[in-house]
């Protein structure tokens, strides 16, 4: 896979907006550009080292089931992120999608790279279609990192916590989750500035996406859970929601709920303040929390 970048240039010594920025402004719309494309890692997959596992690190590293998925996700992601870069029209935020497109296909390559050397078998992959509806599909695509973020942050926390990842693996892999975070950053404000600058006669159709794309990722996520269709596929898909046994870990939901609210903040604060941060899913995590606290009637 040629992994050469394709963004466009773009003037990184051009100052930032100073002080208060208004969603949907252009200040709002250079700022959150500028932190993806500022941020950027240009580490190279050729060239990242594997370390040599023991045998009983790489047997429990080699079972889990997640390496399908995670890296026909990826191969899906930066597809879906790539086609909608093609449709955008603004220079810098050309740029920026087009860099966040160019991440997600590093990562795949990052994964390919890393099952190979640990010899994990792998499905053949499944051939990826262009989406018809580039804008639908990169709101599910951001929606969807959003929610698979926000638990992969918790549970590559307990991988390091618990020694299930030896640190040389947990330093490879740092760079991924770093940029997730800053992925999920960067979509969440592109959708509140789109949600500004569309022409008000889109905004009903935007936002019957919006609904269509959480009721679709809910179905889904209920699948997974339920652990419907084939068993393979549904033990790799439920691993966000039952990862901590896979790695051998028994916390508690609300346990590993804290630990993911911990980390996401954690991931989350160095960039920008003025930035909007993901809400949906913490906030969704918050309320259940609360619920559970919640006394029974006697």
């Amino acid at each position: 896979m040629n992994l050469v970048p394709d963004w466009d240039q773009f003037d990184a010594s051009a100052p930032l907006p100073a002080g208060n920025v208004r969603l949907g402004s252009a200040e709002h719309l250079t700022l959150f550009s500028r932190m993806l494309l500022d941020t950027h890692d240009p580490y190279r997959p050729a060239l990242i080292d594997w370390p040599e596992l023991e045998p009983e690190t790489r047997n429990k590293i080699v079972s889990l089931p997640i390496w399908d998925m995670a890296v026909q996700t990826e191969g899906r992601t930066g597809l879906f992120v790539k086609t909608f870069g093609e449709t955008v029209q603004h220079p810098l935020l050309r740029s920026a999608v087009q860099m966040d497109a160019f991440e997600e296909r590093r990562h795949k390559v990052v994964l390919a790279d890393m099952v190979q050397s640990y010899g994990i078998e792998l499905q053949p992959e499944p051939e990826y279609a262009k989406p018809k509806d580039a804008e639908w599909a990169f709101m599910r695509s951001g929606y969807s990192e959003c929610i698979d973020s926000f638990f992969g942050f918790g549970l590559f926390k307990l991988a390091k916590d618990t020694g299930f990842f030896p640190p040389e693996l947990i330093d490879t892999f740092e760079p991924v989750m770093r940029e997730e975070g800053r992925h999920i950053l960067f979509f969440v404000n592109w959708v509140a500035w789109w949600r500004r600058n569309m022409p008000w006669w889109r905004r009903p159709y935007f936002e019957a996406k919006v609904i269509v794309v959480w009721l679709f990722l809910i179905w889904e996520r209920i699948d997974m859970a339920k652990g419907m269709g084939d068993n393979t596929k549904a033990q790799e898909s439920n691993f966000t929601l039952n990862g901590s046994k896979e790695l051998g870990v028994e916390v508690t939901f609300p346990e590993l709920a804290a630990i993911c609210l911990s980390e996401n903040d954690r991931r989350l604060a160095p960039y920008d303040q003025r930035l909007i941060r993901p809400r949906f899913v913490p906030g969704a995590i918050r309320l259940v929390l609360k619920l559970m606290r919640k006394p029974q009637p006697a």
